[in-house]
């Protein structure tokens, strides 16, 4: 039997394989982007920028938990206009970058989309669901007004596909999940971390410096799994699952929810850059056994049931 096709396309963005890094794992550095493209990623998501540049929290930033991590970086990062500057010093060519974007009002997320346009990003993913700095993030993702608000305007500067992350810390996220459609968004990621916290017994103190983190690993999983296959159940555009994804195993579960590639973050600090090697055999493996030439043979094929 042929070797099974992994590529697939989301609104004219093409990857030759369905597995992205997922943002927040590594920063804008192309040379650092490139070297994990080349590992077998099929697109890179950069680290989440702002506005303004942010120093975020003092340490301790990252903590491991039973079933995963929790972080509390607090959106460190060098603002829009030095990202900027990297960008465009920097051969991005074929890398099929995804920039992702936070921030705190509309017009900070138009102004950076309109300074990116030129650039050879391929696309741009809002994170609107970070679980642990106050006015934005998961602030953000639980105004369904600002969220509408928001998409609408950022369409209206880019040509590129335009991908929106959800949080799962919100009331209703198939709510939102359709309000974005509604609005506009080419894609979702479905989710990012839990707002989460963890305590030293000893001193009785909570270990991170903001207290409160979000939650990421395979502790989550279950509860990203379930939001992809209920958010697969009410929209049309494409999903990006996004959650404890350490093996291929995890990942077989995300498509058959109903995701069409899925993002891996935490699984590169349990298995290293081999990770996306590792689970890229294992979805071909899969495929092969059960007959199938294509990934997208196997999207959503659990609602069958």
């Amino acid at each position: 039997m042929q070797v099974p096709d992994l590529s697939i396309e989301i609104s004219g963005f093409k990857m030759k394989s369905p597995l992205m890094l997922a943002s927040g794992i590594f920063g804008t550095s192309i040379k650092l982007l490139r070297r994990i493209f080349e590992t077998g990623a099929g697109a890179v998501v950069t680290k989440s920028i702002g506005y303004v540049k942010r120093m975020g929290y003092n340490n301790p930033t990252l903590v491991e938990v039973y079933g995963g991590y929790l972080n509390a970086i607090g959106l460190s990062n060098p603002g829009i206009k030095e990202v900027y500057k990297e960008l465009s010093r920097s051969k991005i060519n074929d890398l099929p970058l995804i920039v992702s974007l936070f921030g705190a009002e509309t017009y900070e997320f138009t102004e950076m989309i309109s300074l990116l346009e030129d650039l050879k990003v391929k696309a741009y993913e809002l994170n609107i669901s970070c679980p642990h700095v106050e006015g934005f993030g998961a602030e953000v993702c639980q105004n369904s007004d600002l969220v509408k608000q928001l998409i609408m305007a950022v369409k209206a500067k880019t040509r590129k596909p335009l991908f929106v992350k959800l949080s799962q810390n919100t009331t209703d996220i198939v709510q939102i999940a359709k309000l974005a459609e509604n609005a506009g968004a080419d894609a979702l990621t479905v989710v990012n971390t839990l707002k989460a916290m963890a305590i030293d017994i000893e001193t009785g103190r909570p270990i991170l410096a903001n207290k409160i983190g979000g939650l990421s690993g395979p502790a989550i999983k279950p509860i990203a799994l379930r939001c992809v296959y209920e958010i697969y159940q009410n929209v049309e555009i494409p999903i990006v699952g996004c959650g404890g994804i350490i093996n291929w195993q995890d990942a077989i579960e995300f498509f058959l929810a109903g995701a069409t590639a899925i993002q891996i973050g935490t699984g590169i600090a349990y298995e290293g850059l081999s990770v996306f090697e590792k689970i890229k055999q294992g979805i071909k493996d899969y495929l092969i056994l059960k007959g199938k030439r294509s990934v997208k043979e196997i999207v959503g094929f659990a609602h069958s049931f």
